[in-house]
Order: C-alpha cells, then sequence, then structure tokens
C-alpha cells in the first residue's frame, strides 16, 4: 500500500468535484440543470476510455453480467446530479457541500434496510449526530412565516440538496450490490452513457444555447466529472478507505474558499457548526467501518475448516 499517494489522489478527486460543482453554480443562471447532467456525463465518457484503455482494460471493462442493474444505477444517479446541480444555483457552495455530507449518513441506514447489515449502538449515534448537523444547518430555511422569494428558493433547494443525498445513498447500496459480480470500469462507464442518455429527456423543460464562454464551461464541467470519478476510484488502490475516506471533508475548506472569493458567500456560524457536527459523525463512522472491517478480517483468518 502507498497511503501517501492514496491521499493525494483523494484529494485532487475532491478538488476536482469541487471546482467542477462551483462551475456548476457559475452557468446554473442560464443553462437548466438536465442540460448540465447531460455535459457533465456526456464529456466524462472520453476521458474514462482513455483511463480504460491505459488500463488495458476496454476489453473486459464494457461486458456487464446484469444490464438493468446498470440502468437502475444510471437512473439513480441522474436523479441524484439534477437535484444537486438545482440546488447549487439556489443555495451558497458551502451550504450544499454541508448538506452533501448527509449521504454517508443515510447510507448507514438504508444498508441495515436493505442489506441487512448489523449497526450498532455506534454507529446509530454517529448518524444521530450527523442528523443533528444537517438539521443546525437546514433550521434557517425551515422558517417560511414572513419568507421572501429568495428564502422560498434557499429552502427549496435544501430540501434538492438533501433528495439528492438520499438518491445518492441509495447509489451506494446498489453499487455495493454490482460490485459482487460487476467491474469497476464498466459501472463507471455505464454511468456516465445512462445518466447521458437520461438527462436528454430534460429537452422538454427547457434547453438553450449557450454562448462560446458557457460551452467552455459545460465541457470542462464534463472533463472534471471523469477525472474526478477515475481519480476517487483509483485512490482506493493504493490506501485503506479508513485512511483516504476522512480526506472527503477537505472539500469543505475548499468550497467555503472558492465561495467567498468567487461568490462572495460569508458561511454563518451555525451552518459552520452544523458542519462541523456532520463531519464528526461522518469521521466516527469511518473509522468504526475500518475497526469492524479489521475484525471481518481476523475472524475469516481463523476459521478452520471444518467451519466452512
Amino acid at each position: 500500500m502507498q497511503p501517501i499517494t492514496g491521499i493525494f489522489l483523494k484529494l485532487l478527486a475532491v478538488a476536482s468535484f469541487i471546482v467542477m460543482s462551483s462551475l456548476v453554480k457559475y452557468v446554473s443562471d442560464t443553462i437548466p440543470p438536465g442540460q448540465t447532467v447531460f455535459f457533465r456525463s456526456f464529456f466524462a465518457i472520453p476521458v474514462i476510455f482513455v483511463w480504460m484503455f491505459l488500463r488495458r482494460d476496454l476489453a473486459h471493462g464494457l461486458t456487464v453480467v446484469s444490464p438493468m442493474a446498470h440502468v437502475f444505477r444510471g437512473m439513480i444517479g441522474t436523479t441524484a446530479m439534477i437535484c444537486g446541480f438545482a440546488g447549487l444555483g439556489m443555495l451558497p457552495l458551502p451550504e450544499v457541500t454541508a448538506l452533501g455530507y448527509a449521504a454517508p449518513l443515510m447510507t448507514v441506514i438504508l444498508a441495515a434496510v436493505f442489506l441487512h447489515e448489523k449497526v450498532g449502538v455506534y454507529r446509530y449515534s454517529a448518524v444521530a449526530l450527523g442528523l443533528l448537523g444537517v438539521f443546525v444547518v437546514l433550521e434557517p430555511r425551515l422558517t417560511l412565516v414572513g419568507e421572501t422569494h429568495i428564502g422560498t428558493t434557499a429552502a427549496f433547494g435544501a430540501l434538492l440538496i438533501l433528495f439528492g443525498a438520499m438518491c445518492s445513498a441509495m447509489a451506494q447500496i446498489h453499487i455495493r450490490q454490482m460490485v459482487q459480480v460487476e467491474r469497476t470500469a464498466s459501472i463507471v462507464f455505464y454511468f456516465s452513457l445512462t445518466s447521458t442518455i437520461a438527462s436528454l429527456f430534460t429537452i422538454p423543460f427547457g434547453w438553450v444555447v449557450p454562448d462560446a464562454k458557457t460551452a467552455t464551461f459545460l465541457v470542462i464541467i464534463g472533463l472534471l466529472g471523469g477525472i474526478g470519478q477515475i481519480l476517487q476510484t483509483s485512490c482506493y488502490r493504493f490506501a485503506p478507505a479508513s485512511v483516504v475516506a476522512p480526506f472527503e471533508y477537505a472539500s469543505m475548506v475548499l468550497s467555503i474558499a472558492i465561495g467567498y472569493f468567487v461568490f462572495s458567500e460569508i458561511p454563518t456560524s451555525q451552518m459552520l457548526a452544523g458542519a462541523g457536527l456532520i463531519i464528526l459523525a461522518g469521521v466516527a463512522i469511518i473509522l468504526r467501518e475500518a475497526h469492524l472491517g479489521l475484525e471481518r478480517t481476523k475472524a475469516r483468518r481463523v476459521k478452520t475448516p471444518a467451519d466452512t
């Protein structure tokens, strides 16, 4: 294992996705979310092809065992992206980032419900702490009495981000099942392909012809999305998830910096406090998952032939 390399790749992935989100927010005033999803997905495909070619995985990377599993994963992921991209146009970037951290918390709950994973008091307590953090971030958006149009829009944006986080959690649960029989390369490729096709169904809801500058940003969004996916996948080849996963929260530092210098967004103390609770809960879950993984590995090693 090469943990420094894994951490470096993880940080590059985080930076790629945050810059991508910033560009999505930048074009959100003129480009509908569905159209942005199309560019995000379509222009990620060439990047993924190059990655598969360099890994010499083209021959087998496009084969699938269950086509419908890929379609289902693509539809969930597309829904999550549309909600996330729409929310970026309604909320400050740091707030979107903080609410997006709810996805791993929801994954724990969904894993217990759908995969029948055993979740103990420790992880449930961490999830409860994280959800408290989500409420702290969300609370100012829930006061609708006397709200202006801007306030109502922000409240709707927050709900979209949370629904997108739920979809992301569902996608992660589905991927946990898919990786048992499907190759990682095929999961990554067919997600981009499915979301590209699915996003075309949003054309009746309004697409626009972008100017040259906006079109360039849309292409960059797709390239960064593809690069981020590859970096995200590759980092786990060099270090355990327990080592690299906590660096996901570096995105909060980047989003605050970009939000301040690019969009003139100043995060409130309440938002930062809520984000801190969510991050604390997320790190606790990561560490607990790592500990349980070590225990399962030890149990498999000491198991005798008679036990199998």
